[in-house]
């Protein structure tokens, strides 16, 4: 199947998940708190996972081991903490009755940051399809547990079920653009450095939204619990890597 393809389908995908954010209407309130923080956990797994494992390594092949790959990976990093500190939101999971900011401005931030990952992902699948297909992967575990919970913010901020749906799918569709974007300006730039950015920004997320979150919660199951699903997040990359 043609690269572009892959890229459009991978958008309409990741687009469909922003609609995964209505099983929190059909879930008790303490389910709900007791199966985020693993998948939290495990989103963060496979963040460092995809990033260490996947882009990092395929991006010293696309782009030798020169400084300039690590310059783009503190760029991934520091385009996240912009994205922080300008907009006020992060990819923090906590149950819907704590402080958060609210309405818009989630969706402004998580158009913001779908384009991003639409960009990286598209450059992934422009190198090589494979790796286009991992990365796809790891952007959707956490935008898993990141949908659930900003579904459950808005409608917990009065908007209406069918509404917090509707925009959060509008949030979700710049994703395909970045695919788009990436795909269009490979005749002319070398769309390999959006590895090792996205490798920085994967690693952003899972250190600086994430893991504080699994460390700073108390588990309901232990700690035990989230720490074993962190490592079989990192664990399940390190055998797609192994293996492809």
């Amino acid at each position: 199947m043609p690269t572009l393809w892959w890229i459009v389908l991978s958008g309409a995908a990741m687009s469909a998940l922003a609609l995964t954010g209505a099983v929190v209407l059909f879930l008790p309130q303490r389910w709900f708190e007791r199966m985020v923080l693993p998948m939290v956990a495990l989103a963060a797994g496979a963040l460092l996972g995809g990033a260490l494992f996947h882009m990092l390594p395929e991006a010293v092949r696309a782009l030798g081991d020169g400084l300039a790959v690590y310059i783009w990976v503190a760029l991934g990093i520091l385009s996240f903490l912009v994205l922080e500190q300008f907009l006020n939101w992060h990819h923090c999971h906590r149950p819907v009755g704590e402080h958060r900011p609210v309405g818009y401005l989630i969706l402004i931030a998580d158009a913001v940051h779908n384009l991003l990952g639409g960009l990286a992902v598209g450059g992934a699948f422009v190198v090589d399809v494979r790796l286009g297909i991992v990365t796809w992967l790891v952007a959707a575990a956490h935008e898993i547990p990141q949908e659930l919970g900003d579904f459950g913010i808005l409608v917990h901020s009065n908007w209406r079920p069918v509404r917090a749906l509707a925009f959060n799918l509008f949030s979700a569709l710049p994703f395909l653009g970045g695919g788009l974007i990436a795909y269009t300006a490979a005749d002319s730039v070398d769309v390999a450095v959006l590895l090792p950015f996205a490798a920085g920004n994967f690693v952003y997320i899972a250190i600086a939204d994430l893991l504080p979150e699994v460390t700073t919660t108390p588990p309901e199951g232990g700690t035990g619990q989230n720490l074993a699903v962190f490592a079989l997040g990192l664990g399940a990359l390190l055998a797609l890597a192994a293996l492809f």
